[in-house]
């Protein structure tokens, strides 16, 4: 199976479970078999919606373990190796292939604030030390530094950089990429990941998934086979509250509140410095969720 079809269609950037400060083990294992049982064909590990700035390296390690083996091989297994030192990248994506992963999600560097030049030797640097596909992370509203599409096209030329996860929202900025380079366009904006598919985006790295699996991998599909307009249309009517109110604080803060909700996960506990969802939001996901026809 080539790159692209094992990468085409819904991923979920999978969150992590806790319970009492610690990970939660059960919980994690009924998320996944749901997953599973609803069709999703490839988990982002320890990425941004598993808070992965809290866990230690050795968390990280189990919860990868923990998921291969659960898993066992049925899935495509990412692992989020990014973060603001190069140095520690390129450790992280070398350890990310001895666990197995299939490919390594690097997100542009934060904090620091890097020029288009240090994207380019970033992200060069990590294709070059390590022998894993790369997937770019164009996230600025969490970075503040974004891409411009002039490094991504410079970028794309470099052996092993072979996706982007582009989750600015910026449309004609997805359609640039899909059209000047050779990259793997997935989205990672749940609110306009059905419209970037007529820019030429194949799938969508995902928060949303962890709740309505079955239900985005159809649209999905209709908006690749039939008609995106009308499959917009569907997304927006029916989970339009629930892409919006799953940002009413930081991702995964309302999302745990949501799979708590739902029974998924035994709590909705996040590590500091997130705290659990508040109160005054509580009702609206409540209504979403209504919306989307899930409570």
């Amino acid at each position: 199976m080539s790159f692209e079809q094992r990468f085409t269609g819904i991923s979920t950037a999978l969150a992590t479970p806790f319970f009492r400060g610690e990970i939660d083990w059960p919980s994690l294992k009924k998320l996944l078999r749901q997953q599973l049982d609803a069709g999703i064909k490839c988990l982002v590990v320890c990425g941004t919606t598993a808070e992965t700035p809290t866990l230690t390296l050795e968390e990280r390690e189990k919860i990868f373990r923990f998921i291969a083996s659960e898993v066992s091989g049925a899935v495509t297994l990412v692992m989020g190796t990014g973060s603001n030192s190069t140095r520690e990248t390129v450790l992280a994506t070398k350890a990310a292939k001895a666990l197995g992963a299939e490919a390594a999600l690097v997100v542009v560097p934060y904090y620091n604030k890097p020029s288009q030049r240090g994207l380019v030797a970033h992200f060069s640097a990590v294709a070059q030390s390590c022998e894993l596909p790369l997937i770019l992370y164009n996230v600025p509203s969490r970075t503040i530094t974004r891409f411009e599409i002039e490094t991504v096209q410079e970028l794309a030329r470099i052996p092993g950089i072979v996706a982007i996860k582009e989750a600015s929202g910026d449309l004609e900025f997805g359609q640039a990429i899909s059209h000047t380079t050779p990259l793997l366009l997935l989205s990672g904006d749940d609110a306009s990941c059905i419209k970037l598919v007529a820019s030429g985006s194949k799938g969508v790295i995902s928060v949303i998934s962890h709740l309505i699996p079955a239900e985005m991998i159809a649209v999905f599909r209709r908006a690749k086979e039939t008609s995106v307009e009308s499959a917009e249309q569907e997304w927006a009517l029916k989970y339009g509250p629930l892409n919006r109110d799953l940002y009413l604080e930081a991702n995964p803060i309302p999302l745990k509140y949501a799979l708590h909700k739902l029974g998924l996960i035994a709590s909705p506990e996040l590590r500091l410095p997130l705290t659990e969802l508040d109160p005054k939001f509580r009702a609206r996901v409540d209504e979403a969720l209504k919306a989307g026809g899930l409570i």
